[in-house]
């Protein structure tokens, strides 16, 4: 039986670790050859990972907010695969949990940077080629943080805001094109972004605390937003566009907040 990505050109991003590696992952048992790309040379440790499971993959290294990079990213899509039929802009970074004062512009730009205009410039680049094809499956990663207050710092809650806009934005903007964009929208997900909150919680025996604010009562895994990321990539969703799926066990629903900084 063929996979629901069988013979797809698909790139990730952010696919040396967690969400990225798992819907590397994922998207390659699903049949799809997939470029991984990341900043860090642990991308190639994906690749390796892939490969050994049988599947058909290869890495690249760069920064997903210089648009070089990924133009040079595209590319090398059309250049192994002779096109693109679904990118994942999942890499980001999480800017920590600074307070106001602490926060100077630079530090803020360069969340921007990375989370909302890596985006952008996958979107960018990618849609030429999905509009020349006459379809296509532009996926970008969000965040609970995005929707309202909560869930983030002030950053990456605004950069993950921005990412939201974009997709509805740019879905209409590809009016009639028959290329698709949506977000993900990850609650508390276990990755090495979010590993300083679950280390915390295990040395003081409070890991069972963990997600207790969604109605699940737990975190997610990777895994979780990899089947979501697929659903997106695959015909399965082939009238989903222009939407923020939030994959939060929940929380979303309330969104309640532990604690506030100022």
């Amino acid at each position: 039986m063929a996979g629901r990505l069988q013979g797809r050109s698909t790139i990730v991003t952010g696919a040396a670790s967690g969400i990225g590696r798992a819907t590397a992952g994922l998207f390659a048992a699903e049949g799809a050859k997939v470029i991984c790309f990341d900043r860090a040379e642990s991308v190639h440790e994906t690749v390796a990972g892939i490969m050994a499971a049988g599947g058909t993959a290869r890495g690249a290294t760069g920064d997903a907010g210089d648009e070089a990079d990924v133009k040079a990213l595209i590319d090398l899509a059309m250049t192994s695969h002779g096109g693109l039929d679904a990118i994942y802009a999942n890499a980001g970074i999480s800017g920590g949990a600074m307070a106001m004062p602490d926060i100077d512009a630079a530090f803020f730009a360069e969340v921007l940077r990375i989370n909302l205009i890596g985006p952008f410039l996958a979107i960018k680049h990618a849609s030429p080629i999905m509009r020349a094809a006459g379809k296509g499956s532009i996926i970008c990663t969000a965040s609970v943080a995005g929707i309202r207050s909560g869930a983030g710092g002030v950053p990456y809650s605004a950069s993950k805001a921005g990412v939201i806009n974009l997709v509805q934005t740019t879905a209409n903007v590809l009016y009639g094109t028959g290329v698709r964009v949506n977000a993900i929208c990850p609650g508390l997900i276990e990755t090495g972004m979010t590993a300083p909150i679950y280390k915390s919680a295990r040395e003081r025996g409070t890991d069972d605390r963990i997600g207790q604010l969604n109605p699940l009562r737990r975190g997610g895994e990777p895994h979780e937003i990899a089947g979501a990321a697929l659903f997106l990539a695959s015909d399965d969703s082939s009238y989903v566009n222009g939407q923020a799926i939030v994959v939060d066990g929940g929380l979303s629903s309330s969104h309640p907040v532990g604690t506030r900084r100022g």
